[in-house]
């Protein structure tokens, strides 16, 4: 598979030399065979990034074949990762070839690198390895599974693991997380945040709205994805519509944190609504019960409501 890639991506670079060895009667049409099939992709970004990048022509076709081979958005690659100009087709397969090394597939790459393009020019050494050593050694990733942690979090490959990812883990861990299967395979993203930036101003934020520091560490325990909940787009508007328009209790909030996982708009003033509407008699509908069940569970809550209105 690798060596399959590897000539898909480096064609252009073997057939750019042989035709330099060549008389120049015959490298004429092998520029052209390559101008050919390089008009044949789809053009969206790459048409604009050709017209502003004075470096030579053919490397950059090159490069913009390769990645795209892989399904990888060449144009915003480029953007992104502007490392990614100077950056040779031999460096970039070894990249590959590594990470392909660590069970990563061929299918896998078109998502990875673009989701994160700054892969492609990471150092091997200093850069790659650390991350799957840290995933052995730190959080008990059997090399088999180091295909399903990348792929559900490919930031893992652009985090430090001395400045990122073991001060993170050890906070984690101080706050009350000790189950790394669940950080390794299900809340990896909480790795890859700002302690300072992301999660220390979450946990201020459900202190300042009159939870206990006890409270809030069992409610991100339980819920840890509300770490990872915007302040302004998630939890002010949810909280307010929660306490304004429901009368809600902090109690009940503490019991089901998981309210704020879900949409305001789609779900929670909907189903809110429907139940003030059809529950005349003001019965109390548990929160969980409002936001958890399904639609055919829901439209049975609702004629029991109405029911006992009755």
């Amino acid at each position: 598979m690798s060596v399959a890639l590897h000539s898909l991506c480096c064609a252009h670079t073997t057939s750019s030399s042989t035709s330099s060895s060549s008389s120049s009667s015959s490298s004429l049409p092998t520029q052209q065979k390559t101008q050919t099939n390089f008009s044949n992709l789809s053009t969206k970004p790459k048409t604009l990034l050709l017209q502003k990048i004075p470096i030579s022509s053919d490397q950059v076709k090159e490069k913009i074949l390769c990645l795209e081979i892989m399904g990888v958005d060449s144009g915003k690659a480029l953007s992104v990762n502007p490392f990614l100009h100077e950056a040779t087709l031999d460096s970039i397969h070894q990249v590959i070839r590594f990470l392909q090394s660590k069970g990563i597939q061929q299918k896998d790459m078109g998502r990875i690198f673009g989701m994160c393009p700054r892969i492609l020019t990471s150092n091997i050494k200093t850069d790659l390895a650390p991350v799957f050593q840290f995933l052995s050694h730190d959080l008990n990733v059997p090399s088999q599974n180091y295909r399903r942690v990348i792929n559900k979090n490919p930031r893992l490959l652009v985090s430090s693991v001395r400045d990122q990812l073991k001060p993170t883990l050890f906070y984690l861990q101080r706050l009350g997380f000790e189950d790394l299967e669940a950080l390794a395979y299900q809340d990896s993203i909480l790795l890859v945040s700002s302690v300072e930036n992301t999660l220390l101003p979450k946990l201020d934020y459900l202190q300042s709205i009159g939870f206990s520091k006890d409270d809030v560490v069992g409610m991100v325990l339980r819920c840890p994805s509300l770490l990872t909940f915007s302040i302004e787009n998630n939890y002010k508007p949810k909280f307010g519509y929660y306490m304004e328009e429901m009368g809600g209790s902090l109690e009940e909030l503490k019991e089901f944190p998981q309210y704020f996982t879900f949409s305001l708009e789609k779900r929670i003033k909907l189903r809110h609504k429907e139940i003030v509407k059809a529950n005349a008699s003001g019965i109390k509908i548990p929160l969980g019960l409002m936001l958890k069940s399904t639609e055919d569970e829901f439209r049975e809550l609702i004629v029991r409501c109405k029911s006992n209105a009755g």
